[in-house]
């Protein structure tokens, strides 16, 4: 079943190449969304796809790429929409 998952992103996550690293993921399981840097350092995240999909990528998202330090990832079950064709890098 389809599902949209919202994330913020907390930690060592701005000029990490978290935003790239996010978008090579979420193309790898399949999903569709964005994927932003806020301005008081975090990640917005937004993504829609298959439940398990989605399940791996927010265990992905708590880890990260190598350089970033993840201290939380706080995450909210959404409706799916169907609203985006890919996954986009926002700025």
């Amino acid at each position: 079943m389809a599902k949209q998952i919202h994330c913020l992103v907390r930690g060592r996550v701005q000029g990490v190449f978290f935003r790239a690293s996010t978008q090579r993921e979420a193309k790898r399981l399949g999903l569709t969304g964005w994927v932003k840097n806020l301005p008081e350092g975090t990640v917005e995240v937004v993504a829609e796809g298959e439940d398990d999909s989605l399940k791996e990528f927010v265990g992905w998202l708590q880890r990260g790429p190598t350089a970033a330090r993840v201290e939380r990832v706080d995450s909210r079950w959404r409706g799916y929409t169907g609203e985006w064709g890919d996954f986009r890098i926002i700025d």
